[in-house]
């Protein structure tokens, strides 16, 4: 008997799946290609900050600040090659659900008797004030992660063009090394 039914769905051609990203590798190799050709001290200075910074955009502007013209997304791949970075963010996300749930969990208990009423009901308005401490403390942690980054990327630029205009003039040595002081400044303030 002949299969009548003709679906064109199960004749398109499917994407195959990726498991790796093939450039990773390749995209990491670039970062260290620019990272050899700095001099030792700049090297020194560019791994002691890498490691010291958990953002990931603070690395790739500081690194633009000195001379990579690369995309960020070969800046994380070496990152996350050579240094792990903790992401808080995530954890404090991770704990407000925990929280919500053994809110809930409480309140259940109660509603079934399980747990005294006063007790209950006085334990859920305790935890719900740590659950808005910890929402305020991920509002703070984004918001000031934020407007660093932001800050960090306009001062980028306007040391970039800076560098720019007086490209080959007496004034370019000085100039860098005042924009490394303000980079230095700006990277110690909050």
């Amino acid at each position: 008997m002949k299969h009548l039914h003709n679906n064109k769905d199960s004749q398109k051609k499917t994407k195959s799946a990726t498991t790796t990203r093939p450039n990773a590798l390749i995209d990491s190799e670039l970062f260290e290609h620019w990272l050899d050709n700095l001099d030792s001290s700049t090297q020194e200075s560019f791994f002691a900050f890498a490691e010291d910074t958990f953002s990931v955009v603070e690395i790739f502007l500081y690194a633009r600040f000195l001379g990579y013209s690369g995309a960020i997304s070969c800046c994380n791949n070496w990152i996350n090659e050579h240094y792990t970075k903790p992401d808080h963010r995530k954890k404090l996300l991770f704990e407000i659900s925990e929280m919500q749930e053994d809110i809930r969990k409480l309140r259940q208990d109660v509603e079934h008797g399980l747990v005294k009423r006063d007790a209950g009901v006085a334990r859920i308005a305790s935890m719900q004030k740590e659950l808005r401490g910890h929402i305020d403390q991920i509002d703070k942690f984004t918001s000031v992660r934020d407007r660093k980054g932001l800050l960090m990327a306009g001062a980028d630029r306007a040391i970039r063009e800076l560098m720019f205009i007086f490209k080959d003039d007496p004034i370019e040595g000085p100039l860098e090394e005042a924009s490394m002081s303000v980079w230095a400044r700006m990277q110690l303030e909050e």
